[in-house]
């Protein structure tokens, strides 16, 4: 085939490549606007048409990226987008060597989990503490470490509650999470703190019909978005900064690795599949350890 330029080649890709495979429409634009950028830097370096294209000149293109301070996780993005490009090339015959396949992605950053120390998670419940329902609902996140879409599919009868409460025992509740096709279901141990709050907000919850274990004011069962909006408000109400539902996740399994629970067991208690998403709370978990912090969960 005759030589195209870059923006020729760009443009074929986007007519009959992507149309051709269905691409999604937001799946176009982000993949159409990180090769127009590509594009542009090597035509800065003197490039304009495909067979110019060469392994070097992609790589200078990942460091400046890197020089751009854009973070680990977008730059692995690009080189999908580059990748897609670069096969539809050789594909098509522009180019003779299959560069898609010698383009390596960066390494993504591994971001530490944003969690609550104890003074946080005190804060928290504080602020919330003059609400049963935002109390119960906060508390049994902190104590269980459960999904927040585990905690909205809950109804009331996932509960068990002991007919006496009595401060100083451990577990004395029981919590059943129901499985699904892909996880298969588990039944948690509730401490006295959990057990008390739910407690308490149903004996003032108002009568209802609906199953769900957590309702809003108008009697309906509260959403992924109303738990949300419910952690965030306390959250800001207790100063706690870039925090969220899934902090209160980690905290949970932070601090119970702290207090000398094995990585394992607090993988089946979270309901993680991959042991790497709790493995890193290990490190955390031995700072805390080493600084002779308090946990107190």
């Amino acid at each position: 085939m005759g030589d195209i330029t870059l923006k020729q080649a760009l443009d074929e890709y986007e007519k009959i490549y992507m149309a051709s495979r269905n691409f999604a429409q937001r799946t176009r634009v982000e993949y159409l606007n990180d090769l127009k950028d590509l594009i542009q830097f090597l035509e800065q370096l003197g490039i304009k048409e495909v067979k110019g294209i060469g392994l070097p000149q992609l790589e200078r293109y990942l460091a400046e990226l890197d020089h751009r301070g854009i973070a680990g996780t977008t730059r692995k993005r690009k080189v999908v987008s580059i990748r897609s490009f670069l096969w539809y090339l050789y594909q098509d015959g522009y180019i003779s060597t299959n560069l898609s396949k010698r383009l390596i992605p960066p390494f993504a950053e591994v971001k530490s989990p944003r969690y609550l120390t104890r003074l946080e998670y005190e804060r928290l419940l504080e602020a919330a503490s003059h609400s049963p329902r935002d109390f119960a609902l906060i508390q049994l996140l902190l104590q269980t470490g459960i999904k927040l879409s585990e905690l909205t599919q809950l109804i009331a009868n996932d509960v068990e509650l002991p007919s006496v409460l009595v401060q100083g025992m451990k577990d004395v509740g029981y919590l059943h999470i129901r499985g699904s096709e892909r996880r298969k279901g588990r039944i948690l141990a509730l401490n006295y703190k959990a057990c008390l709050a739910i407690h308490i907000y149903l004996t003032r919850r108002v009568q209802t019909t609906v199953p769900a274990l957590f309702i809003n004011r108008f009697g309906n069962p509260i959403s992924s978005r109303g738990v949300e909006k419910i952690v965030n408000k306390h959250l800001h109400k207790a100063g706690i900064m870039h925090a969220n539902v899934q902090s209160l996740r980690h905290t949970f399994g932070i601090h119970q690795i702290a207090k000398g629970a094995e990585p394992r067991t607090v993988q089946e208690l979270m309901g993680n599949m991959d042991p790497r998403s709790t493995s890193i709370y290990v490190f955390i978990a031995n700072g805390l350890i080493n600084k002779g912090q308090d946990n107190g969960l």
